[in-house]
């Protein structure tokens, strides 16, 4: 492995080389990808596939056992916007999202709900080995749709922040016309086109190299079939 390459791409070629490699048989059955987030994200599950029934079976589990604290699914399935992900290796991969909480921080909290969304995933996938019949099921889930850089001057400078209104307001239907930015001397800039949508990691600190001041979703139901191990 060259030492020239970037530490991630080392890091995500000896993942795959220890859990992998993807899409072989050898691979392992389920990866979870653990994250905390500087947005009001709260308890998210991130879905890479809405045709897989084992995983909407399990998040619809999750949710169930979450409740009544919220637990919304980040579906980023989608032709252009869809990123390769290291825990992408496995045949089942679980990306959990947990915020706010900034980098290099520790709070009790989203500890608490990191580890009970890790408990109950790990509690489905125990009975599912059991034996144990998950019948059809249905969640909500929000589809990435379109990622939204912040405004920026010619010299591609960030020329606007994340507006009060949308601030925090991750999850929350965000209408056209609604504010969005505020430019540096004050200007207000409203979100555009004509149809509602749901903002994703608004202002999310690691995604300013990324040119990405939140993500817009649509919201849709997957459902999924009944489940049984076949091995038992």
């Amino acid at each position: 492995m060259s030492e020239d390459l970037p530490y991630e791409v080392r890091r995500a070629q000896e993942i795959n080389h220890l859990f992998g490699p993807k899409n072989s048989d050898d691979a392992y059955d389920v990866v979870f990808d653990l994250h905390n987030t500087t947005s009001n994200m709260g308890c998210t599950l991130i879905l890479e596939d809405s045709r897989n029934d084992f995983l909407i079976q399990m998040f619809h589990y999750i949710k169930t056992c979450m409740a009544p604290l919220p637990c919304s699914v980040y579906l980023i399935e989608h032709p252009s916007l869809k990123y390769a992900t290291t825990r992408s290796i496995a045949k089942y991969p679980v990306g959990i999202e947990v915020g706010p909480q900034p980098h290099g921080v520790l709070r009790a909290d989203i500890l608490d709900q990191m580890r009970r969304m890790l408990k109950h995933a790990l509690d489905f996938i125990q009975r599912f080995n059991e034996g144990k019949e998950f019948p059809p099921c249905a969640i909500d889930v929000y589809k990435i749709m379109e990622k939204v850089d912040y405004p920026r001057n010619e010299s591609g400078d960030v020329a606007a922040v994340i507006h009060p209104n949308l601030q925090d307001q991750d999850w929350k239907p965000l209408h056209p016309g609604d504010p969005v930015f505020v430019s540096l001397d004050g200007k207000v800039i409203p979100l555009g086109g004509d149809c509602t949508v749901y903002p994703v990691f608004v202002n999310e600190a690691a995604y300013y190299e990324k040119k990405e001041a939140f993500a817009k979703t649509t919201k849709l139901t997957l459902n999924a079939k009944s489940i049984r191990s076949t091995l038992h």
